[in-house]
């Protein structure tokens, strides 16, 4: 591991002023389970690092306002036995159960989920975020794509967005406090991520001197759920998943939020499942043609076209679980 200055400091605007303006120079540490591999892997190289682990007001969830407030501190573990959002967020206690190691959901903060690293083994391997070679050349096309994007992979980004609650948290309409030197913002969730066009690029949005400190989600009658494939039900990362916001009136969709996790180098909201549910009342067939539509644009590549069957099914599983209709 390389050296590096470690601090703790007890308030956000001291972590702020901690952090280096420029990439790489320092790196922020939430809840440790991503990181601390990074930093023993040699990924990351920072000389100084800065934990949040001190700063009480990043800890708790609870109503504020019309929203629900979550601090980016908050665990994984007590977010999932908040009585809240056991009631009105299923979609999210269903994502953090896919999470099935106690210890993780111990450890894990709801900011080191949402911020954490592609786990595509090019970039572990330290090949970059992109996947390339030393001419520039990704690697991943011709490679080992198995587990990699079927959905934004038409430019140099072929890796997926690791996040488990970032889709739950999309198609619950939320926004995240950023906070940084020149003061804080609130940008919706979906903001926080983009597709890398350079190595020079990271995944997320935010500067090498941002925090992230809360997370808002907005009180809603809407009906939500998550639903994920995986693999194997010992601790992993999803092959890929659902999550889905329904506003229902008549038995018919008023209006519709699916985005699907662990299919784009971004979590993926899908206009055109939406607008087959729209207008429809919810059933097999209504479900089925959402999900198709999800997965139309897919491009997989060499190894991993089971993705677009996998992630048609969260998508379709995801609405009929949201509209009571599935287990």
């Amino acid at each position: 591991m390389h050296n590096f200055e470690f601090m703790a400091p007890t308030t956000v605007g001291v972590a702020v002023q901690a952090l280096s303006d420029k990439p790489g120079v320092s790196e922020v540490l939430m809840g440790g389970t991503d990181t601390v591999s990074l930093l023993k892997e040699r990924i990351y190289e920072p000389t100084r690092v800065v934990s949040l682990s001190r700063i009480a007001g990043l800890k708790g969830a609870g109503k504020a306002g019309s929203n629900f407030r979550i601090g980016s501190m908050t665990s994984l573990a007590s977010l999932h036995s908040d009585k809240t959002v056991q009631k009105s967020f299923p979609a999210l206690v269903e994502a953090i159960e896919g999470i099935t190691s106690p210890q993780h959901r111990a450890m894990s903060t709801v900011g080191s989920d949402l911020l954490q690293r592609p786990r595509c083994w090019y970039f572990r391997q330290g090949f970059g975020l992109l996947g390339q070679d030393d001419d520039g050349k990704s690697l991943i096309p011709k490679g080992e794509n198995r587990y990699h994007a079927i959905l934004g992979n038409k430019g140099p980004a072929y890796f997926v967005n690791a996040s488990s609650l970032a889709p739950v948290l999309m198609a619950l309409d939320a926004e995240a406090t950023v906070q940084g030197p020149e003061g804080s913002r609130q940008i919706p969730v979906a903001d926080l991520y983009q597709i890398p066009s350079s190595a020079d690029e990271r995944e997320n949005t935010l500067k090498p001197n941002e925090v992230l400190t809360a997370i808002l989600i907005p009180n809603s009658k809407a009906a939500n759920a998550t639903y994920e494939v995986r693999q194997r039900q010992l601790f992993d990362w999803p092959l890929a998943t659902a999550s889905v916001s329904l506003d229902m009136k008549g038995g018919k969709v008023r209006g519709a939020t699916v985005v699907m996790g662990h299919v784009a180098p971004q979590p993926w909201r899908s206009a055109e499942a939406e607008s087959a549910l729209e207008g429809k009342a919810v059933s097999e067939e209504t479900a089925a043609a959402a999900a198709k539509a999800a997965v139309a644009a897919a491009t997989p590549l060499s190894q991993n076209k089971h993705k677009v069957t996998l992630a048609s099914v969260a998508v379709k599983r995801a609405i009929l679980k949201a509209a009571g209709m599935g287990a």
